[in-house]
């Protein structure tokens, strides 16, 4: 996500600079003016070298921030005031960048600021959803409790990404197997069995000629297949960064056979948590949808979102838009709207949000189940045929010795 650096004035004149990290221009524009704030100049802030090792040398995990998170809350329940809770916080935390970022928020504490507004000038750490929890707390008196809540919370997201993330290494790990087995093959194997071919004499049948020409290919041209791959990385991501471009991958990942099952179930899953848990800490619907779609991880999801955000915005209900999106299932749009009818809507969200945990699971399982024998056979195949291509003529060679 880029940082966008920022000068805005307060509704009393006062001129304002930051940093912030958000998807595009027109949402710090959008953000500026939900805090009050008239926008005075927004750009794009080029990362250099030394920042990009900041931001990814911090070696912050999600378990760090859901440790400090949950001894936050012990701190707070057992009466211990914000300042000194911070500061205790800030000398025993192992992580060195967290620590640093710590007392950077306590430091903003004691010079008056909100704990909320504080983690506020720390995105890459605390994220909008987490400041917003903590708002919510600060104004409602049950800080401990949200604090709970949100490692609660964080343990589950980040269980269910590594859920997701798991199921994707099998495959990925057979299909770099396989890759390079074949390069191997047609690079330093085949050119031992041309040679010989050559000095026989014999005919060769097609199926040989192909992989002695695959061969030849990409000895002659190893650069150019490189350079494609490369390129064709390159343009897939140049796409992605683009809103029909994004949209159109992301709907095609949703679509496609047992991966776009388990990717639309851990949205879901995702989608349902995150709002749940912020509207039972007493975050507005309207700014628990706005973050839950920035938090979506898919455009596809993000505009549903959105849509039931207006939705709700002009008096009407969540459920239509999601169920015009065609992409969640309708036992989740019945729920969410006997939610919002009965006006139990977080505790009916966390429900889903377990229940389809559980479906992950299987889904995860699945997909392993079915990719195992897929990947077999697929390697199987292409290595095989490659070697019965190659043994052909020699068995020409026996039967015309015979």
């Amino acid at each position: 996500m880029p940082t966008f650096s920022y000068a805005a004035r307060t509704l009393g004149g006062e001129l304002t600079n930051g940093e912030i990290d958000l998807r595009s221009r027109d949402d710090v524009v959008g953000y500026l003016r939900k805090q009050k704030l008239i926008p005075v100049k927004v750009e794009e802030k080029k990362k250099s070298l030394g920042q990009i090792e900041i931001k990814f040398g911090t070696g912050i995990k999600t378990r760090d921030i859901v440790i400090f998170t949950r001894q936050f809350a012990t701190m707070i329940n057992a009466g211990l005031p914000l300042v000194q809770s911070l500061d205790i916080l800030a000398k025993q935390t192992e992580n060195k960048y967290l620590a640093e970022v710590i007392a950077g928020v306590l430091h903003e504490v004691e010079s008056g600021n909100t704990l909320a507004d504080s983690m506020r000038n720390h995105p890459k750490v605390f994220t909008d959803l987490f400041v917003n929890m903590v708002a919510a707390g600060e104004a409602g008196g049950i800080l401990d409790v949200i604090l709970l809540r949100l490692a609660t919370f964080l343990e589950k997201a980040d269980a269910l990404k590594r859920k997701i993330k798991g199921a994707m290494i099998y495959p990925g790990v057979i299909l770099g197997v396989a890759i390079s087995a074949v390069a191997i093959l047609l690079i330093f194997v085949i050119p031992t069995f041309q040679t010989m071919f050559e000095a026989a004499g014999v005919p060769l049948p097609m199926p040989t000629q192909m992989v002695i020409g695959m061969s030849a290919f990409l000895q002659a041209y190893w650069w150019a297949v490189l350079l494609g791959i490369a390129a064709t990385v390159a343009m897939i991501r140049t796409t992605y960064k683009t809103d029909s471009g994004e949209l159109a991958i992301d709907r095609f990942l949703l679509r496609m056979p047992i991966l776009g099952n388990l990717l639309r179930k851990g949205a879901v899953a995702r989608f349902t948590r995150t709002l749940g848990t912020l509207v039972a800490s007493g975050v507005s619907i309207l700014d628990g949808l706005e973050i839950t779609a920035r938090t979506a991880g898919n455009r596809v999801i993000h505009d549903a979102v959105m849509r039931s955000r207006t939705s709700i915005a002009g008096g009407e209900t969540i459920a239509e838009p999601l169920r015009q999106s065609a992409v969640f299932p309708p036992m989740v749009i019945q729920m969410i709207n006997v939610g919002e009818q009965t006006g139990g809507l977080d505790e009916m969200l966390t429900k889903i949000a377990d229940f389809y945990d559980e479906e992950v699971d299987a889904a995860v399982e699945a997909l392993l189940s079915a990719m195992e024998p897929i990947m077999i056979v697929v390697l199987g195949t292409v290595v095989g045929g490659m070697i019965v291509a190659m043994y052909l003529p020699i068995f020409d060679m026996i039967n015309a010795v015979q």
